[in-house]
């Protein structure tokens, strides 16, 4: 990203000035001191360290509450003993309104802009630029927080033994403290399954728990006292950039006490004397797509609130942490332990560079699984800059979507750490931007298929932003369109390839219309691009065909190629796609030994700039390997070099992974610490730009999930950066390309076994130093023993069966108990649903027969009647008597044509030969007819 300024948005901060001046703004960092004799709490110790935890109160420190999430509804939860605050965030509240980009005058400005680029006048290119392609408004729109519920408890002094953890094994968070005798604790957990955030408190004491709640916010709000229990904050989302805030949202909070009494008037509910309390907070929001803003945001709310309240305490917990470790369940880690582990989280941050932790490094794995299935889940808006978690009206860039790095960054751990329904939002992005980017093609570039910028927000703006310097990127569709086939490599999953197909040939469709010959080298470039954020002289970055662009469309290419090849379609297209990818320019070895980063031989102006963007072809693609394309790999080790290891927060997690690409262990490593200090990480352990981007910490949860498994060189590379930091230590639930789990364990630095089950059959290289002496490989489905061939000494080759498991061992280890591989439900297909007769008004049952290990996703569709449709929603019904109110607003066009939404609805297995029916009601609000026919696919 760019400069060091939280108090303004990014548009501002990047007209303040150059965008290298950030270097000298970031802060010293936060201190905290080791405690003498500490021990972890005993909750810590149950969760197998899997835990932050400290022994005071975040105050007012935003970076020091502990975030919750259930994809939609997001929470920091700050622990103070005398007002507890939650602040509160949905994820569909955005700044504005929808709006369309694209600038018409761009189409007839872009040949003498080309023609500029061309004849190096590239300040006058990036001038008429300025004047002709930005888009409109030149600025995109910021996500924004709900607001805040308070807990007013009176005074704190004297308080003892206080705790405060957030236990990532069941995404809860914890407050404990003694007080005038009497033990309290807080509870808080946002529910996926109940779409709902639940607080719950309790004393050691009868009728000891007396507080007022209020809701505050930033935004413009009114507060009210809908019932005896309830209150309610109802607002609407801030103007900017010229748009009018048009997202609507009530969040309403209701208590239900043992013991003690509840009252409620003006906005403020009291409870007075109280044994426990369950404090439930719903939010609805207006926000049905990027288009329509009409939703029945109150009506979800209550909705939700309702259907939660009637369920208690133990099941509403149990529910949320059952859906909650589905997934985070799927991969364990132990990188060993030491007495480090005992301090406070920031005590162990604080201190990292200088002890021996290597728990830490786990901790920060999960840490970052944690903030993805908290941020994202199907349904959803994809987790953004601070993926759902925002306090500020005008964030740090808007808190909003970067597609130059940030955004495909968040998502490298999705399938690599066994989280591959976390993606699923990001599909929607594309497919929404598919459309919006479609007219941004038509109007600035006079083409077909679909462009993406290097932002976008929740209203799916595609056009150029924040300046030409940094804005004039053309291939942030393609990266994220190559995502597809990625995916599909990991999952296997021809349904999923076919319904993406088309955003993903649409966006190679607008480089095979824009694409133009250069007129000295010949080669097919973009043009105008850049380099992301880096200027090649000084004040411009604008040029034609870097590096970056060519490596990712040639990953474009490839992919829609694949992709029609597997699906059986457009033939005569695969010929144009390829005859183009053949004309892109190679990657060139620079006079300094490095991969250039434009076609000319540039030297960057800013040698340490935070940007890498010319070794996409190293990570996340495959393009530059060690044995593949050895001089090209060196070349990427001497741009590494040049380079340095230190940068911004994303910067420093996107280098981990590059060195363990590179094979370097200890260089990955050290990067690993460079990541752990007081500047780079915050107290409660957000990734830090400076300020907090999120990306880090996914970046770093890929980087070490990248040091023990790789996949992208047409097989399976196990342990390819295992650091001496790390002497002993297992893995289990990794996923590999190709459709592969894969558990690990060694000791001493050396493996002693690997288990690798397959989703399907075909043949599976295994590359690992294990190779190179004695071994034994066996199927322990069966018992018996694969044939193996070895291609290199330190691989072999074998043929392997769906479902079924192979063991690779020195001779003489004894098969761990706690090394296991189970299969991972994304590739498995649930059954197809089939309906009872068509509905008569809007109620439908759906009778599903089959078996699955996990949940399912259903697409419905509505036909309405013959007058426009003004919102609607839709709820499930599930055969154990469980109702979860997951209302998701969906399009609409009018008379009659079809609505769409893609809903959670069941997260437990059925048993094999079983049949079991669930039934929904879809409501379409408004002055329409009542819906003529209603049809469900799962999916």
């Amino acid at each position: 990203m760019e400069i060091n300024m939280s108090e303004v948005t990014r548009r501002r901060l990047l007209t303040a000035g150059a965008a290298g001046m950030g270097a000298a703004l970031l802060p010293a960092g936060w201190t905290a001191l080791a405690r003498a004799g500490s021990t972890a709490p005993a909750e810590v110790l149950a969760a197998n360290d899997l835990a932050l935890w400290y022994d005071e109160p975040a105050g007012a420190d935003w970076l020091r509450a502990l975030p919750i999430g259930n994809g939609r509804l997001g929470a920091m939860v700050f622990g103070n003993v005398d007002t507890e605050r939650l602040q509160l965030n949905e994820d569909t509240v955005w700044a504005g309104g929808p709006y369309d980009s694209a600038n018409p005058r761009g189409a007839a400005a872009l040949p003498e802009i080309r023609r500029l680029v061309f004849a190096d006048q590239w300040s006058q290119a990036q001038n008429l630029i300025n004047q002709a392609m930005m888009g409109t408004p030149g600025g995109q729109l910021a996500y924004q927080p709900v607001g805040n519920l308070r807990l007013a408890f009176g005074t704190a002094s004297g308080a003892s033994q206080y705790n405060r953890i957030l236990d990532l094994t069941t995404a809860t968070t914890s407050t404990t403290y003694v007080l005038n005798g009497v033990r309290y604790q807080r509870e808080v957990f946002a529910s996926a399954p109940d779409q709902v955030i639940v607080v719950r408190l309790t004393a050691d004491r009868a009728n000891s728990i007396t507080f007022n709640a209020t809701f505050d916010s930033p935004q413009r709000t009114t507060v009210s006292s809908p019932d005896g229990a309830t209150i309610a904050l109802d607002g609407i989302s801030g103007n900017m950039e010229g748009i009018n805030g048009s997202v609507r949202f009530l969040a309403l909070a209701n208590a239900v006490a043992t013991g003690g009494t509840v009252s409620n008037s003006a906005g403020t509910l009291r409870v007075s004397g109280a044994t426990s309390v369950t404090l439930l907070v719903s939010i609805g929001s207006s926000y049905v797509n990027y288009r329509t803003v009409n939703g029945d945001y109150q009506g979800i709310a209550r909705t939700r609130l309702n259907a939660a309240r009637n369920v208690g305490y133990d099941q509403l917990r149990g529910r949320h942490v059952a859906d909650y470790q589905r997934l985070f369940g799927r991969v364990s880690i132990d990188l060993g332990r030491t007495s480090a582990a005992d301090q406070p989280t920031d005590v162990r941050i604080a201190q990292h560079g200088g002890v021996d932790d290597p728990q830490f490094s786990a901790l920060l794995f999960q840490f970052g699984r944690y903030l993805l299935i908290s941020s994202s889940r199907p349904g959803t808006q994809p987790a953004n800059l601070q993926g759902i978690w925002n306090d500020q009206m005008a964030p740090p860039w808007d808190s909003k979507y970067t597609i130059n790095a940030n955004l495909p960054m968040n998502y490298w751990p999705a399938d690599t750490t066994n989280l591959a329904e976390c993606f699923a939002p990001v599909f929607d992005l594309v497919r929404d931007l598919a459309v919006t980017g479609a007219r941004t093609a038509q109007v600035q570039y006079g083409a077909g298929g679909w462009v993406a910028h290097h932002n976008t927000d929740g209203w799916r703006g595609t056009s150029v932003v924040d300046g030409a310097l940094w804005g004039m990127w053309q291939t942030g569709g393609a990266w994220l369109a190559s995502l597809i086939w990625d995916h599909y490599l990991f999952t296997g999953d021809v349904g999923f390839l076919r319904s993406n197909y088309p955003a993903l040939k649409g966006a190679a469709q607008f480089f095979l219309d824009t694409l133009v010959a250069h007129p000295s080298l010949g080669f097919l470039v973009t043009n105008p691009s850049n380099s992301p954020e880096l200027a090649h002289h000084s004040g411009v970055s604008v040029c034609a065909g870097p590096t970056m662009d060519n490596q990712i469309l040639r990953d474009l290419f490839d992919g829609v190629v694949r992709a029609g090849e597997v699906l059986g379609v457009d033939a005569d297209f695969r010929v144009q796609v390829r005859a183009a990818r053949e004309r892109l320019a190679p990657m060139r070895v620079g006079s300094r030994g490095n991969i250039q980063e434009w076609l000319a031989d540039w030297v960057e102006t800013e040698r340490t700039h935070r940007h890498i963007s010319h070794l996409y072809g190293l990570h996340p693609s495959n393009q530059i390997t060690r044995r593949g394309t050895p001089q090209l790999y060196e070349a990427a080790r001497r741009t590494l070099d040049l380079r340095g290891d230190d940068g911004t927060g994303w910067s420093l997690a996107w280098k981990i992974n590059y060195w363990a690409r590179m094979e370097d262990a200890t260089r990955a490593h050290k990067l690993i610490r460079d990541l752990v200090r007081t500047d780079r990480l915050a107290p409660n352990m957000f990734d830090l730009h400076p300020p907090f981007q999120i990306d880090g910490n996914f970046g770093a949860t890929s980087g070490i999930a990248e040091m023990l498994l790789q996949s992208h060189h047409n097989e399976l590379h196990l342990l390819p950066a295992l650091p001496t930091a790390w002497p002993t230590g297992n893995v289990t639930g990794l996923r590999g390309r190709g459709g592969y789990t894969v558990g690990m364990a060694w000791t001493r630095g050396q493996a002693d076994e690997f288990l690798i089950r397959a989703d399907r059959d075909g043949t599976v290289k295994l590359r690992a130093r294990l190779f190179t002496g004695n071994h034994t490989v066996v199927d322990v489905t069966d018992g018996t023993t694969p044939a193996t061939t070895r291609p290199e000494a330190d691989v072999i080759q074998l043929t392997v069966r769906a479902g079924h498991t192979y063991r690779a061992a020195r001779p003489g280890v004894t098969p761990s108990p706690t090394l296991s591989v189970t299969p991972s439900a994304s590739p498995s297909a649930p059954p197809s649903a089939t309906s009872s007769p068509t509905p008569s008004g809007a109620t439908a049952a759906y009778s599903v027969t089959g078996s699955w290990p996990g949940g399912f996703q259903a697409d419905v569709r509505v036909t309405a009647g013959s007058k426009p449709i003004t919102g609607w929603t839709v709820s499930w019904a599930f055969p154990n008597g469980q109702v979860i109110n997951q209302i998701w607003s969906g399009s609409y066009t009018q008379n009659g044509a079809n609505v769409a939404v893609a809903n959670v609805a069941y997260n437990g297995a059925l048993a094999a030969g079983a049949s079991t029916t669930f039934g929904f009601i879809a409501t379409v609000n408004g002055t329409n007819n009542p819906p003529t026919n209603i049809t469900c696919t799962t999916t």
